[in-house]
């Protein structure tokens, strides 16, 4: 996973070591010596992390927090305090002005990697949400959305899985005073509990006495009603191998044991802004949404958001330096569909597809109808590599898969032709991108059909 991270830091020996260390990672790390130039360098570079040291003169590190939370623009970004201070009321102070988690120093190099990693997944997630936000409102479809957190989350829905009675009770006191909060003592209970009931943020304890938490989240995160809760976990303050496994596994955050009241309640809090943010940019996304985007048929992107929103991530790769790599399919002997059994039959056999296409893909992917019977998969943060496995997995599946025609169970089998191109160095545009792919088709449908075909140069220069 590759990102960009913004090192602030008035010392330059600290700057060099976290340089060092996140470089020895593959991140690309741009810096800054005091508050001023980090603000100056988060609005210009909009990096996919801060990480942020808090004893600098002219403007202390909690200052500078504040000053990026504010700003619409910026706001979204996350901000890892580095610092020597071990005070919890620091920590509280930090979390307060917006901060997402802290690092000690000396820096324990686990941590640093486990936290930046969790933190930019979820930024990259974000990532795409606005810039699809982005492409609506340029395309005149929706106003421009408030880029602002929410501030006020009072009444949110907090699901606590905890079999510990002492510690139950005080989490629930606390919570209570902001939110709704449902307290779960059996893990078996949970999973359904979580499932039908809209919370905007779970608890789970990793010390329950007969179960296994995190394994309890794991199942929870997997579940589609419950995928894009947010997650805390409660962890025992030495167990750090947990806490580590924690972040890997996607859970959002975590909170030692014994767990620090007003410090919950931050990191709750934080969890659920960010939640509503995202709930609020998708709202409006989905509810402006028309067929002026979609296509009418299969429910996917048509061709004319694809080719706006392509435009946007190109610009979007090729400024920080990242991979976006494109598919282009085609079903093959499509018109004996409709001659055979007609076009209702054909339209149903789109639809089918368009359902595999969707479940195939990531959250970060997105899918949109060419035309006719040729389907794009635009693939953000996708190497050339990456970009091929991803086509023959998916030609794989449509193999396999038996087509519906009809109310009973008569089915058919069909197959489907791919082109895959990569974007290139400065210069590349949409077009060329689209171009290629469609060549790589051109040329897998001449080689014998149910095949994918790579485009020409499909390494990009320099990468």
């Amino acid at each position: 996973m590759t990102a960009q991270i913004l090192v602030v830091d008035d010392v330059p020996a600290n700057i060099k070591l976290l340089e060092a260390k996140l470089a020895s990672e593959y991140y690309d790390v741009i810096t800054a010596k005091d508050g001023f130039e980090a603000i100056a360098q988060a609005k210009d570079r909009k990096p996919d992390l801060i990480l942020l040291d808090i004893m600098m003169p002219g403007m202390d590190g909690f200052e500078v927090c504040r000053k990026i939370k504010e700003d619409p623009d910026m706001s979204h970004i996350p901000i890892v305090m580095v610092t020597a201070l071990s005070e919890k009321s620091d920590r509280l102070k930090g979390l307060e002005a917006g901060a997402d988690d802290f690092l000690t120093k000396p820096i324990n190099d686990m941590a640093l990697f486990a936290r930046v990693k969790s933190l930019v997944r979820i930024k990259m997630l974000l990532d795409e949400v606005r810039l699809r936000d982005k492409t609506s409102t340029e395309m005149g479809i929706q106003p421009a959305a408030s880029n602002t957190f929410i501030s006020d989350v009072s009444g949110s829905r907090v699901l606590l899985v905890d079999d510990d009675n002492v510690q139950g009770k005080q989490v629930v006191a606390k919570l209570a005073e902001t939110y709704k909060v449902e307290w779960v003592e059996d893990p078996e209970q949970a999973l359904a509990k979580a499932r039908e009931g809209d919370f905007d943020v779970v608890l789970i304890s990793t010390l329950l006495g007969d179960a296994d938490g995190l394994r309890l989240a794991s199942q929870i995160k997997s579940q589609e009603e419950t995928r894009n809760v947010p997650m805390l976990v409660f962890v025992d303050e030495d167990d750090q191998r947990i806490m580590f496994k924690a972040l890997e596994m996607g859970i959002n955050d975590y909170l030692t044991v014994p767990v620090d009241k007003n410090e919950m309640t931050a990191r709750v809090r934080t969890q659920i802004r960010r939640k509503k943010y995202q709930e609020t940019l998708k709202s409006q996304y989905q509810k402006s949404i028309s067929m002026a985007i979609t296509d009418g048929l299969t429910g996917l992107y048509n061709r004319h958001y694809l080719n706006t929103h392509l435009g946007n991530m190109v610009r979007e790769a090729l400024k920080n330096g990242k991979h976006l790599a494109l598919m282009m399919m085609d079903m093959d002997h499509f018109k004996t569909v409709n001659d055979t059994y007609g076009h209702d039959v054909g339209d149903l056999v789109l639809k089918q597809l368009a359902d595999m296409i969707i479940k195939a893909a990531r959250s970060t992917d997105l899918a949109a109808r060419f035309g006719g019977e040729e389907f794009v998969i635009l693939m953000p943060e996708t190497d050339p590599q990456a970009a091929l496995d991803a086509s023959n997995r998916l030609r794989k599946i449509i193999e396999s898969t038996p087509f519906k025609i009809g109310k009973g169970d008569e089915t058919i089998q069909r197959t489907v032709s791919i082109g895959v191109a990569s974007l290139h160095s400065e210069g590349d545009n949409g077009e060329d991108l689209l171009k290629r792919a469609d060549e790589a088709l051109y040329d897998a449908k001449h080689s014998g059909r149910n095949q994918v075909k790579v485009a020409a140069k499909m390494v990009p220069k320099g990468w």
